[in-house]
């Protein structure tokens, strides 16, 4: 009887600290491709990254610059991205379902931690930024992503930078 026992409690045991996911946890984006070849995103809002209006997307519109960049060791919004920032606040706030995701970056000088530090300051200037300008606060997220994402793989100082940014994508980009 006593051998029994110890198996079963073992057996209740990690039945019970199993889990199951919750209906409203978000999946993973879902990448589908179409007839023309293009690929889009589907985010677990429901977003088509085809579906962005075209302001966002076209070339020749402001809007279709994401990126603010930084001076070194630095995280105050430059001059020239100034008009940049105030575009993107004007489209926030007269489309208030789309949100905005903003990744600070830095480049690969300094410890993983003050990288990740200064990263999540540009992201959060670029942020109140938006705010200040009529943007919602729950339309707009910052996060850090430090050195990890570089845009420019060099170790000189043209690719450094352009790895100290902060890259602003739209609901259907992340």
């Amino acid at each position: 009887m006593k051998r029994l026992i110890i198996p079963t409690l073992l057996i209740l045991l990690v039945a019970g600290c199993s889990s199951t996911p919750d209906a409203e946890q978000a999946g993973a984006p879902v990448e589908s491709r179409s007839n023309d070849g293009k690929i889009a995103t589907v985010t677990a809002n429901g977003m088509d990254s085809r579906k962005l209006p075209p302001e966002l997307t076209d070339p020749k519109s402001i809007l279709s610059k994401r990126s603010v960049y930084f001076d070194y060791d630095k995280f105050e919004i430059k001059a020239e991205y100034k008009d940049l920032v105030a575009a993107h606040a004007k489209f926030l706030t007269n489309n208030r379902q789309f949100r905005m995701l903003i990744q600070g970056n830095t480049d690969e000088r300094g410890s993983r931690e003050y990288n990740l530090a200064l990263g999540q300051k540009r992201a959060d200037a670029v942020k109140k930024q938006l705010v200040l300008l009529g943007a919602r606060e729950d339309q707009v997220e910052s996060v850090s992503l430090g050195e990890e994402k570089p845009k420019n793989a060099g170790h000189d100082e043209a690719a450094f930078a352009e790895n100290r940014r902060s890259d602003m994508l739209y609901s259907g980009e992340f």
